[in-house]
Formats: structure tokens, sequence, C-alpha cells
């Protein structure tokens, strides 16, 4: 049985949050569709609610896609985290999970802790791929925190889904 304990540096922990809810109505590309008001919503409480409990997350990195990119600023500011430790990387403009995995596998093994914003199908995916809890569909603005008993990216497989933070159980 792994023992988590938050001070480990032999533990990588990923934060996979999808863009809120997009708007389809109006007449630009994909990468440039924005968010509509309940996406907004959506961000700020999910990621409101995942900062009463969060981890110190040492990186963000954002698909350049316009929705992710605003949901992710979101999380930015609520958290008032750091914009030095912030940056967009086309990998994460994905949608199968192959671009993002290889991303993920990649990072800087000084990296901890690190969120990534971008899409489905690769973030439900992925959250299946790599946590222990089967999920059915990682919805808007959802978030999925797995965390990992290696100290080395490349070799994440078979981690924990520490926790999962849905806009639709946060509504009353």
């Amino acid at each position: 049985m792994n023992v988590w304990h938050p001070n480990s540096d032999k533990m990588k922990q990923l934060i996979l949050m999808r863009h809120g809810k997009s708007s389809w109505d109006y007449d630009v590309s994909d990468n440039d569709r924005p968010l509509k008001q309940r996406g907004v919503n959506d961000a700020h409480l999910v990621s409101q609610t995942f900062g009463l409990h969060a981890p110190s997350i040492d990186f963000i990195y954002s698909s350049p896609a316009n929705r992710a990119l605003h949901t992710s600023m979101i999380f930015v500011r609520n958290l008032e985290f750091d914009l030095s430790k912030f940056k967009v990387n086309n990998m994460l403009y994905d949608f199968s999970g192959n671009s993002v995995q290889q991303f993920v596998q990649q990072l800087d093994n000084d990296l901890n802790t690190v969120a990534i914003f971008g899409h489905n199908y690769a973030f439900t995916s992925l959250a299946n791929t790599w946590g222990d809890q089967y999920i059915e569909n990682v919805p808007t603005a959802g978030l999925v925190h797995i965390t990992f008993g290696v100290d080395d990216w490349s070799k994440i497989s078979g981690g924990t889904t520490k926790q999962m933070v849905f806009p639709k159980h946060l509504k009353k």
C-alpha cells in the first residue's frame, strides 16, 4: 500500500482540468471559441473549491485554445498563482490524448506538481489511463487530481485519483 506524504519528493502530481463550457454562437475557428458565461462561472467554482485543499503547484501549462486559456487564467487568478510559472504549449491542443501524454512524460523532473488545461477526449482518456477510478466523462471545467508514486514523469502509470472536482457536484 502506498502511503502518500505531502512532502515526499518521490511523488509526481498531475492536475488535469478541462476547459469550461464554450460557446458555439460565434463564427470563429475551433481554436478561437470563447467560454460561455456558464463556463466562466464553473471555472471559478471549481478553482475556488480546489484551492481550499490544493497542493503547492510548481507549474501550470495550457492549451493555446481560447477556451482553455481563459479557464486557466481564472484558475491562476483564484489561486493567486505566479504567472512566471505559467506557459502555453501547443502539445496540449490535442483531443486524442497522444500529444498530451507525450508532453507530460517529457516534463522536467524538477517539477513535482503540474496542472494542465486542455480538452476531451484526451483528458477523460488520460484520467482513466493514469488514475485508479473510472470516469465516464470529464465534464467541462472538470478537474482530476492524480498522484504517482514515482519521481520521474517518463515513468508515470497506475496512479491514484486523489480527487475529482466537477461543477455539477458543487451546485445546489
